[in-house]
């Protein structure tokens, strides 16, 4: 192969971007300069790398094969950075975590003193936020890693340009209150009064997955902070679907907590950046300090 490696990097965020225009502001380059490199990489190599029309640019086949490459080319680079980090003897810098709060208390606080014995040199930064805020500071880059949730029947991936890690998947839990009967499947729940998640949130997601097997349900009140499900459920106000991660602890008087076969799953995922330079050696680190953590997790 004739071509300059480095011209595949332009094809490569072309593809990942959606186009010559995105690809040029990921890369802080003008379109033109996108364009004069995609057209030098056909001319050495001979082929068309890219479909133009009116709503972008897409790969061809060949394009598909020269992207590949370059995929691995940069999965090498990566690799050989981290080798490199490792030979001189330390990895630093910042890396803010943005992340919402039982995975705060239960992942992220434990992963701090983890960091900081193994990585003196990284300086972890916590940001309590909720998922719109997080995400968007993880695309502006004031953010490195950001921790989501999502019920398990979920088939969301990451845009392009960032990458998804799976760091736990852990039950859906039923909690009730202490001197309801415990329901044993599905179907004794139908009539029972739920408490509602958040549209948009994994146990909203979660919730309307039990109705379409169970058909309708009745729900009342709306609840974010999982902490406000269970006061709400003390209070006599219904039952709740709580992933196990958040109901490690003292829970408060007069509840119960309920396996029940059906609920399903829900899995913290941690976002970050994968770009021709991201992750750094720094976000890795923390990255794998939270999946230690995570996969250290004994559930109730």
């Amino acid at each position: 192969m004739s071509a300059d490696p480095r011209r595949l990097a332009f094809l490569l965020a072309v593809h990942r971007a959606g186009g010559v225009l995105a690809a040029a502001d990921e890369l802080r380059v003008t379109p033109s300069a996108v364009s004069q490199q995609i057209a030098r990489l056909e001319a050495e190599e001979g082929v068309t790398v890219l479909d133009r029309g009116p709503r972008g640019a897409t790969l061809t086949a060949a394009g598909r094969v020269l992207a590949e490459a370059a995929e691995r080319i940069e999965a090498e680079l990566v690799a050989a950075r981290k080798q490199l980090a490792a030979l001189e003897g330390e990895v630093s810098g910042t890396v803010t975590v943005a992340a919402f709060q039982t995975a705060i208390r239960a992942v992220v606080g434990p992963a701090i003193g983890a960091v900081a014995r193994r990585y003196p040199g990284i300086d972890l930064v916590v940001e309590e936020r909720d998922k719109a805020e997080s995400l968007r500071r993880l695309r502006e880059g004031d953010v490195d890693v950001v921790l989501l949730e999502r019920d398990a029947d979920a088939d969301t991936t990451a845009p392009r340009g960032q990458r998804d890690v799976v760091l736990r998947e852990e039950p859906w839990r039923l909690v009730l209150p202490a001197s309801a009967a415990t329901p044993t499947q599905l179907s004794d729940l139908r009539e029972a009064t739920w408490l509602a998640s958040v549209e948009g949130t994994a146990g909203d997601r979660a919730l309307r997955r039990i109705a379409g097997a169970v058909g309708p349900l009745r729900t009342r009140h709306v609840f974010y902070d999982f902490d406000v499900a269970l006061a709400l459920v003390a209070a006599g106000q219904g039952v709740a679907m709580l992933p196990a991660l958040a109901l490690q602890g003292e829970l408060p008087d007069g509840l119960a907590v309920a396996t029940v076969p059906g609920l399903g799953s829900r899995r913290l995922v941690a976002r970050h950046r994968a770009t021709r330079t991201q992750p750094g050696a720094a976000v890795t680190a923390v990255v794998e300090e939270l999946l230690a953590v995570s996969t250290a997790l004994v559930l109730v």
